[in-house]
């Protein structure tokens, strides 16, 4: 039963939070922590397609920005090893942010802004077994952060910038509680913030946070083959925000607005039922929610909450399974800053595929 609920909960991972709150692209991965057998090896891949528009309103009425949003693509892989009956051991790979924003070359304020953001995030963790009920979990991340903007401004204008990966350290602090005759496990995770440091065009210093996390993870047996399983994720995406000193005081920004910014805390939630339906093979459902805050969103943005509904199926061997999951994401309409563009009718799929191999 344990090999099939982790499988079915990775169909999570398959095409998971891929398009979540602001820039967010992985979610909490501690749970490989309570992964099957002595040594545990994971990698997965996931390609994004999103489709994200928007219509001037104002002066600039009717004034179609195009899709603003390519494809990309977001990698994991992670190592579990029990030291002993007691202690368990993991590293794990992630890319918790990002953003890629391409405004196509058309009559639209901002045609041909481009902005991205890239990081990497390596997470050492550390698990112990208090008894057969509880346990609790720690460890460091370091993680890297980079990033380069290039905005077109009405009237023409240019404003560009360029930094290079800063790293920094976090840290990671967990507990469960388990009954594995139902297959439950409740488990709590805290993930600290991040504070990048980075240096506008004239040398000035500027921080970017990535804001703390708590995750809620929580699954049990329902039925015979069958059981249920989600997460509830918050984070303070209120504290993060670009704001380059050369930026906010620019002629040209006479709102003093930051390149980009988190527009509230956001709380993201997923549902989801497996169920076995032979020895090797297993499927789940999953649904995805997360409110919007009616804010007025950035330009390089486009998007305020979603719901999403997903599927995968996993083949499970002795010793390696695969799942293969897709995800479509209703992406919830947004209204931006400085020229008020309405953005809605908007949509995602998340396809990926995710292998695990035990030894």
């Amino acid at each position: 039963m344990k090999k099939f609920t982790l499988a079915a909960a990775a169909a999570c991972l398959a095409a998971g939070s891929a398009h979540a709150a602001s820039i967010q692209r992985h979610g909490d991965r501690s749970q490989i922590l309570f992964e099957e057998g002595e040594r545990y090896f994971e990698f997965s891949v996931t390609n994004v397609s999103p489709s994200i528009s928007g219509t001037g309103t104002g002066p600039f009425a009717g004034a179609q920005s195009g899709d603003i949003t390519p494809s990309y693509q977001t990698y994991h892989f992670g190592y579990k090893q029990d030291i002993n009956e007691k202690l368990t051991f993991a590293i794990v790979s992630t890319n918790p942010v990002g953003a890629d924003v391409s405004y196509p070359a058309r009559p639209y304020p901002f045609a041909t802004s481009t902005a991205e953001i890239n990081s990497l995030a390596l997470t050492g963790y550390l698990k112990y077994q208090m008894n057969d009920k509880v346990s609790v979990y720690g460890g460091l991340r370091l993680q890297s952060l980079d990033g380069n903007v290039n905005l077109g401004v009405a009237p023409p204008a240019v404003y560009s910038l360029d930094v290079d990966k800063d790293y920094r350290l976090g840290y990671v602090l967990g507990g469960a509680y388990e009954v594995p005759e139902i297959a439950l496990r409740l488990a709590v995770t805290y993930e600290s913030k991040i504070e990048h440091e980075f240096k506008d065009n004239n040398g000035a210093s500027f921080d970017v946070e990535i804001p703390q996390a708590v995750t809620l993870h929580a699954r049990s047996g329902v039925a015979k083959d069958t059981i249920v399983f989600g997460s509830a994720r918050w984070q303070e995406w209120s504290k993060f925000q670009v704001g380059a000193p050369d930026f906010l005081t620019n002629p040209l920004n006479p709102q003093n607005l930051p390149i980009a910014s988190g527009t509230g805390d956001y709380w993201t939630y997923e549902l989801g039922v497996g169920h076995r339906f032979s020895k090797s093979w297993s499927g789940a459902l999953i649904v995805g929610y997360e409110p919007d805050n009616g804010k007025l969103t950035g330009n390089l943005e486009g998007r305020d909450g979603f719901t999403s509904y997903g599927a995968a199926i996993t083949y499970t061997a002795e010793a390696f399974d695969v799942t293969m999951g897709v995800r479509y994401y209703d992406i919830g309409s947004a209204t931006t800053t400085t020229i008020g563009s309405e953005f809605s009718n908007n949509d995602a799929l998340a396809t990926g595929i995710k292998v695990g191999f035990r030894f």
